[in-house]
């Protein structure tokens, strides 16, 4: 489970307390906690200690995670048809394709994804931005990371039916939310890093692989 500074910041004594005695029955378990509903940001970026870190938070319970400590499913409910407007090809046949939607818009039946760097401070990357590189992904299908306007069109910010890596700009500070579209059921791993420009020292630091896993329900 990652130690973030927003864990100790808000936790305080009882909270530090509490993981000095939860880290052991952490490690000896290889148990993943298994989430199908809430708020997830599924990329959580953090730079601490010299280091870019990309992890899970449970906005919910303010509880994060080391990728390789949760599963996430999602759920039969996740499947729709692809909208019937060909600005959604990219998702497979408009108005006839089956795909399975983490929505950008909360369900409180189906996990809500986000990606976050409200961690990161402003001033620490230059132009405030990081790169989210989209860097792989295996499967018995494809994955599609997109928005939808208030208007409901399509921008599409990672697509693997097209090719990877894609890259996502992600802003100091933010927390967005957008559409995770699979096109098939079965398990996925989702393998991101996070990329950026330290305007102190103009040196670029990129996390290490973190990858995702996914079970998508028949």
């Amino acid at each position: 489970m990652r130690n973030t500074m927003r864990n100790l910041l808000t936790s305080g004594v009882l909270g530090l307390a509490l993981v000095a005695t939860a880290l052991p029955a952490q490690a000896a378990t290889t148990s993943a906690v298994v989430f199908n509903t809430g708020h997830l940001d599924l990329v959580d970026v953090a730079y601490e200690a010299g280091t870019l870190e990309v992890g899970v938070h449970d906005e919910d319970n303010d509880i994060e995670y080391d990728a390789d400590e949760v599963k996430l499913v999602v759920k039969r409910q996740a499947r729709i048809t692809v909208p019937a407007d060909p600005a959604f090809a990219f998702l497979g046949t408009p108005g006839v394709s089956k795909v399975w939607v983490l929505p950008q818009i909360q369900n409180a039946n189906l996990i809500w994804p986000g990606i976050s760097a409200e961690e990161i401070e402003a001033g620490v990357f230059a132009n405030d931005a990081l790169t989210l590189s989209v860097q792989s992904i295996s499967g018995p299908g494809q994955l599609a990371i997109y928005t939808e306007n208030a208007v409901g069109q399509p921008t599409v910010l990672a697509d693997s039916g097209d090719g990877l890596p894609d890259d996502i700009t992600v802003t100091a500070g933010d927390h967005t939310h957008a559409n995770w579209a699979f096109d098939q059921a079965g398990n996925y791993k989702v393998t991101v890093r996070a990329t950026g420009t330290l305007v102190a020292t103009g040196q670029q630091v990129t996390s290490a692989p973190t990858t995702l896993r996914f079970a998508v329900k028949a």
